[in-house]
């Protein structure tokens, strides 16, 4: 005789780069359970494809993980986890006022929000008539670093993997960056000075994040203080 069949609930989200609504589901006991040998594994290749396994089942395969930025990627994980085991998330923040203290705080994952810095733009003016037009990183680029930020260990990967176009003389002669090698694209990105390379860290830091400030209390000294947590690792510490 067949054992009955599970109903599982259905919700729905708003993905914040194109407003449009996505049914999601709940992560099944199987799906957690290949997720939670990916994390324990620490391999990175394995963590991401669990992520956008996960990411792709629950949303009925109706998104397309690896062309959509990280931010709408991180956005409906974070509600799909949400719905999953529940929408307090307990997590360690590091005190700012010691840097060395942890707190222990409960955060609702309802609350958190993809936000977008000022004044962001995708359009880089490098010099009076050369310029890039920029993408948004993938979970793809972080395949060999892993769900982190951006810093000076995959930094030079991540802003290649976002190039869309160079462009010069005004936009008269564009540079597809799908045509170019990974080593040009680099070499490109290696030869620009301080201030033109300040203008592409500002896409990056701008650009729409997973984020949400939240006040927490030294245990130790008492104080009080805004912590800014960002990016799916944060909401999980």
């Amino acid at each position: 005789m067949a054992l009955p069949k599970l109903n599982t609930p259905t919700y729905e989200l708003e993905v914040p780069s194109t407003d449009e609504k996505v049914k999601y589901r709940p992560f099944l006991v199987k799906e957690e359970k290949i997720l939670m040998i990916a994390m324990e594994s620490k391999d990175n290749a394995q963590i991401i494809n669990a992520v956008k396994d996960i990411v792709k089942s629950c949303t009925f395969e109706k998104v397309d993980v690896s062309s959509m930025p990280m931010f709408d990627m991180e956005y409906i994980f974070l509600n799909i986890r949400a719905k999953s085991v529940g929408e307090i998330s307990k997590i360690k923040v590091l005190c700012p006022d010691d840097k060395t203290t942890y707190a222990n705080i409960e955060l609702d994952l309802t609350e958190v929000e993809v936000q977008v810095g000022d004044d962001h733009t995708n359009k880089i003016e490098l010099t009076d008539d050369t310029g890039m037009i920029m993408t948004y990183p993938t979970i793809d680029s972080f395949l060999d670093s892993g769900i982190e930020k951006i810093d000076a260990n995959n930094m030079l990967d991540v802003i290649g993997s976002c190039v869309l176009q160079i462009y010069e003389n005004k936009g008269e002669k564009v540079y597809q960056a799908k045509d170019q090698t990974k080593k040009e694209l680099t070499e490109f990105i290696e030869s620009m000075n301080s201030g033109q390379f300040r203008k592409l860290q500002s896409f990056f830091d701008t650009m729409p994040k997973l984020k949400h400030t939240i006040k927490v209390k030294n245990p130790k000294t008492k104080k009080t203080s805004d912590v800014t947590l960002s990016g799916l690792n944060d909401f999980f510490a």
